[in-house]
């Protein structure tokens, strides 16, 4: 069976977007946003996310669809991925899967657990045990819900805290429970994973000067357009990475030179933290681990010959 699906990941400035063009050029295939945050609209110039010319030159989906004062949970965008990886595959087109988020892709290849969306009055009272007893509270909490899922979450780790304790009071029932129920999404026979890897140094060099092209592309304006909405601080989209120093500068809290500093340094973290996600959770994927383009292009195209025959 030839796969119908390419799962393309990588850290944030690796050259995702231009190989995911690549790609659907190659396969004949459609392009499927697999970033939490590219989901956003609001959010194209902060969050990287193609530009007209590059969606004029294959189809886009997933891009900006969902309004920044909504959550998007990762259950949320695996069941829009699959409707638009249904349609695309029974057009006998390629879905091309392109991201920064693990968690979307683990998702998609080894399923997540049966949760319903959380209510926001459970996601607003978590906040409120938070900030009145800090992480000892969620930890607390977390283990009382879930000891053998809170056992495995490392300290400081306040997001999975929470999900932990969101989980039992929306449902009853403990994660751990819950995701012994599992199973892929999709088929992996119809699927190839890809691993964009390049040098760390040579990476967090091209992030720096993104920040400074996105700065030049309106950045600013688009934290000024969040800001003005009013929007809960504690939202997925108004965490996307860059944006809070912005908003601080706008905020008058610290000046742009500072915010342009502080965005960096969160660019290059949130780089470091997805180089361990993927070399812990995806191992078998096939890397690139150039950061030249042709040289990406080069790579790319032996992985798509060999994996979907494509010439």
């Amino acid at each position: 069976m030839t796969p119908d699906i390419l799962l393309l990941a990588g850290p944030t400035a690796s050259g995702k977007t231009a190989l995911s063009l690549h790609a659907a050029q190659a396969l004949s295939g459609e392009i499927v946003n697999a970033d939490s945050m590219q989901v956003y609209a609001g959010l194209d110039v902060i969050a990287a996310g193609p530009g007209a010319q590059e969606r004029a030159a294959a189809p886009h989906h997933l891009f900006a669809e969902i309004d920044p004062g909504e959550r998007c949970s990762a259950g949320r965008w695996a069941r829009l991925a699959l409707e638009r990886i249904k349609d695309i595959t029974a057009r006998g087109r390629t879905a091309i899967l392109v991201g920064g988020t693990g968690l979307y892709f683990k998702s998609l290849t080894e399923g997540l657990a049966p949760v319903p969306d959380i209510p926001e009055a459970v996601n607003a009272e978590i906040d409120t045990l938070y900030d009145r007893g800090g992480l000892e509270a969620l930890r607390a909490e977390a283990e009382a819900a879930d000891p053998a899922y809170a056992a495995r979450i490392k300290a400081g780790d306040r997001q999975r805290l929470m999900r932990v304790i969101a989980v039992k009071r929306a449902t009853g029932r403990p994660l751990s429970e819950l995701q012994a129920e599992t199973h892929p999404l999709i088929d992996p026979a119809r699927w190839r994973g890809v691993v964009i890897q390049p040098p760390r140094d040579t990476l967090y060099a091209r992030i720096e000067a993104r920040f400074d092209a996105m700065m030049e592309a309106g950045a600013l304006d688009e934290a000024r357009a969040l800001a003005a909405r009013g929007l809960d601080p504690a939202l997925p989209a108004m965490k996307a990475v860059g944006l809070p120093p912005l908003l601080a500068h706008l905020s008058g809290e610290t000046d742009l030179e500072w915010a342009l500093e502080l965005a960096k340094r969160d660019s290059r973290r949130y780089a470091k933290r997805q180089f361990t996600w993927f070399s812990n959770q995806h191992p078998g994927w096939a890397r690139i681990e150039s950061l030249d383009p042709g040289d990406q292009r080069a790579e790319l195209a032996r992985i798509l010959t060999s994996e979907f025959g494509a010439r």
